[in-house]
């Protein structure tokens, strides 16, 4: 995989049942994971919220997906994103200072509690972008 762009959707505490009612539409497999799985929040009420939900429909579709922090704000019909993910560092790298550039960093690009490098910006035309480095797995030990 080089990179991929995927819309993104944020919700305010109902990720789950909107992604697996996308699921019921497109099809496919659909992987969630929690704020608690990967210890991202300290708020006991976050814990069972979606930190990262992601559809790959058998038609080749994705979608991503995530509740919303309660840290965060939430409005309906500004809750997307545009998601870059892969495995080609350098391109990857070359987008992020591009899109960030004039723009707003929200996460500057670094680790990432679940192993990839990972930031969040605003590009200079209110475009908000999640770009993912996936980091390649240690072979066997």
């Amino acid at each position: 995989m080089s990179t991929a762009l995927h819309p993104y959707l944020g919700f305010r505490d109902n990720a789950r049942p909107a992604m697996e009612f996308y699921r019921s539409v497109f099809g496919g497999e659909l992987t969630l994971s929690t704020f608690g799985e990967f210890q991202a929040s300290q708020d006991p009420a976050e814990q069972d919220k979606i930190m990262h939900g992601m559809l790959v429909a058998d038609s080749g579709l994705t979608l991503m997906g995530a509740d919303t922090p309660n840290s965060m704000s939430y409005t309906p019909g500004d809750n997307y994103s545009v998601s870059l993910s892969g495995d080609d560092e350098a391109d990857l790298r070359r987008f992020w200072e591009g899109l960030s550039a004039e723009g707003a960093v929200t996460m500057p690009l670094g680790p990432s509690p679940w192993g990839d490098v990972f930031g969040m910006c605003t590009d200079k035309f209110g475009v908000s972008w999640l770009v993912n480095i996936n980091t390649p797995e240690p072979q066997g030990g």
